[in-house]
């Protein structure tokens, strides 16, 4: 086994690089947040930190980053969606991850739920979630969340993953 490439003791600048690269080849499913902002607009972005934490209750965890433009209102609201998405649904990752586009505009599909986070219609699964624990850490802040309710058409696509700064399909699973 060889030495890691940055030893203890390396520059921060350094540090954040060799992180960034190796998570860039971890890959990662993709889901999507919807909520309102403090005005009642929705708000949404995309995610790749998603992760279950538990069954009974079931609970996820996530991060938003700060720079993000939806991360206040998704920070300070009492519910939001987490939408699991499939490969047929890369436009909306890529829409939700775009800075400054119409994310709600004529070309998405959703509607508001009797609750009032938005739901993109063309998500197989949406998790109906309430903030549990909000932790700040660096320039992210990491989310539990209780799942209060599941909105499922059932799976009919491959599983979209983010992986080296792009999207895409699960390969075949290792026997």
């Amino acid at each position: 086994m060889t030495a890691p490439p940055t030893a203890a003791g390396a520059s921060p600048e350094l540090l954040a690089d060799a992180f960034r690269d190796a998570f860039r080849h971890h890959p990662a499913g993709v889901a999507v947040i919807t909520t309102r902002d403090g005005d009642g607009e929705p708000v949404g972005l995309t995610a790749s930190s998603v992760a279950s934490v538990s069954v009974t209750p079931p609970a996820i965890v996530f991060s938003v980053s700060h720079r993000s433009s939806a991360a206040p209102a998704v920070l300070a609201a009492p519910s939001f969606l987490v939408h699991l998405l499939e490969l047929r649904n890369v436009g909306l990752a890529r829409l939700f991850a775009t800075s400054g586009a119409d994310r709600f505009g004529p070309a998405t599909r959703w509607t508001p739920l009797t609750t009032g986070e938005p739901w993109l219609v063309e998500a197989p699964t949406a998790l109906r979630c309430r903030p549990l624990a909000l932790v700040r850490v660096g320039d992210a802040t990491v989310v539990t969340a209780e799942v209060a309710g599941i909105r499922s058409a059932g799976r009919v696509d491959t599983p979209l993953v983010h992986y080296a700064r792009a999207y895409h399909a699960l390969g075949e699973a290792a026997s």
